[in-house]
């Protein structure tokens, strides 16, 4: 398994910053939020990086396959 590069910069070059905050998404008409999620965020502009945790907090947070999640406990 390799290890995930270390996001510091930009390609523009703007200095982005390690946050964490609780994040609020919405999807097929269903809000969820994501309490305490560790992101990268650039102060300029807002733009967020999600690394691979992030990601899948995201995910088990999310309705989105909840039905695939369902079945496969069953």
């Amino acid at each position: 398994m390799t290890t995930a590069p270390k996001i510091t910069r930009r390609p523009t070059g703007a200095t982005t910053r390690r946050v964490r905050k609780t994040v609020t998404r919405t999807h097929a008409g269903r809000s969820y939020a994501v309490p305490d999620l560790a992101f990268w965020e650039c102060p300029a502009c807002g733009e967020r990086v999600y690394d691979r945790d992030a990601i899948r907090q995201i995910e088990a947070s999310s309705h989105a396959d909840q039905k695939t999640r369902r079945a496969a406990a069953q």
